[in-house]
């Protein structure tokens, strides 16, 4: 029987090893992209993660006899999250790990254990200590290269969670969509004709040089249309702000996209590009170097030919209308215009609980590319199991 040892994520060291364990477990793989360490590092940075505030975060790696890494994780939870369910959940997450059950197994019980501690009553995994569009999710089917922020993992990752015993709480879907017109259903073809000849509503890119207009925008309709779900909360202009300056550096206006009637923001498609096509040679590292190549390469070349859908929202007074099909009707006018060299179209994390959105997504012409799931773990095994509740809007 083999022998292991949890070591606690506690200094420089240990967290570096943290980062760069997965690495060496996907060094075969080659679909595996190496997220960047300073995403990853300022998960568990309580001066950059204001979850911290009223929750806490525990990392642990596993070695074997010869002090080799063999797996790793992450623990969390917060308060306000925690209590957004019937039981007080905390996650876990940055789960890597040789196929091994009695390995997974003692990472497993440590997160457990470490959240019953905390007055825990169930556990979620694999998640982000942080938003859902980030590193959430097991990756069960369509195992492609990972775009930014995405997880990717081995398909025994399934099996290592299911034997002990979590339950699936909801699926997420990653669409696909090739960047060509033409592929609107009839029936959505005729209302985003319909939409783009009322002359109440109209579309537009973002401009550069307005940008607080639109983040007061963004965040009107983000409050409207997204935090009326249960665990997501209402945007703050200040917030809303954060991530759009996060999104500078690599922001095509192209990719962004508002809708309005009668000059009120009703909907947006905020895209962006896939820069996991570029920073894949960057081992994790995002030096002055490597961002001076990252910026040269968005700006002045197509090394990066994806894009992705990163949030797509239409207020519900306007959902149903063809909204929807007017925003993808005028991206398309920009898709058929000269210098536009992204070829394909990613919208991830559309949940199992929404089928509306799943709708959308089928209506404009996209298919299931990918699905990872989401975990929940009762820590009372006798207690009735219940998925995510659906979205009935």
């Amino acid at each position: 029987m083999k022998n292991y040892t949890l070591i606690v994520v506690s200094d420089p060291s240990s967290e570096s090893e943290f980062l760069d364990f997965p690495s060496r477990l996907y060094k075969s793989d080659p679909n595996y992209i190496r997220p960047l360490d300073e995403e990853v590092k300022a998960i568990f940075d309580p001066a950059k993660n204001k979850l911290f505030r009223n929750g806490d975060a525990k990392r642990w790696l596993l070695k074997d006899d010869n002090n080799k890494t063999v797996g790793r994780i992450a623990s969390f939870y917060n308060e306000a999250l925690s209590k957004a369910n019937d039981q007080p959940t905390g996650g876990l997450g940055f789960f890597d790990s040789i196929n091994d059950v009695e390995a997974s197994k003692i990472l497993f019980d440590a997160s457990r254990e470490w959240l019953v501690g905390k007055g825990m009553e169930a556990m979620d995994g694999p998640i982000n200590f942080g938003e859902r569009d980030s590193f959430w999710g097991c990756l069960v089917d369509g195992f492609y290269p990972p775009i930014f922020n995405m997880p990717y993992n081995f398909p025994y990752y399934k099996d290592l969670f299911e034997s002990y015993g979590f339950q699936n709480y909801f699926n997420q879907y990653t669409y696909h969509r090739l960047l060509v017109p033409g592929k609107l259903t009839p029936v959505v073809e005729e209302k985003a004709m319909k939409i783009l000849n009322n002359k109440d509503y109209h579309f537009k890119t973002i401009d550069t040089k307005n940008t607080d207009k639109f983040i007061e925008d963004f965040m009107i309709i983000y409050n409207k249309a997204w935090a009326r779900f249960p665990g997501i909360k209402k945007l703050s202009k200040a917030h809303a702000a954060a991530l759009f300056k996060s999104l500078k550096p690599i922001m095509d206006p192209r990719l962004i996209l508002y809708g309005y009637y009668k000059n009120e923001p009703v909907a947006f498609f905020i895209m962006m590009p896939d820069i996991n096509q570029i920073i894949r040679e960057f081992d994790g590292k995002l030096n002055m170097i490597n961002k001076l190549k990252l910026f040269f390469k968005i700006k002045y070349t197509s090394a990066t030919d994806k894009v992705i859908g990163r949030i797509f929202g239409v207020v519900p007074e306007h959902q149903g209308r063809g909204v929807e099909a007017g925003l993808i009707k005028t991206f398309e006018k920009i898709v058929i215009k000269p210098k536009f060299h992204y070829k394909d179209l990613e919208m991830n994390w559309i949940g199992d609980f929404n089928p509306i959105m799943m709708k959308v997504c089928e209506q404009i012409g996209a298919t299931i590319l990918k699905t990872h799931i989401t975990y929940r773990y009762l820590f009372d095994r006798s207690l009735p199991f219940k998925r995510a509740k659906r979205v009935n809007v």
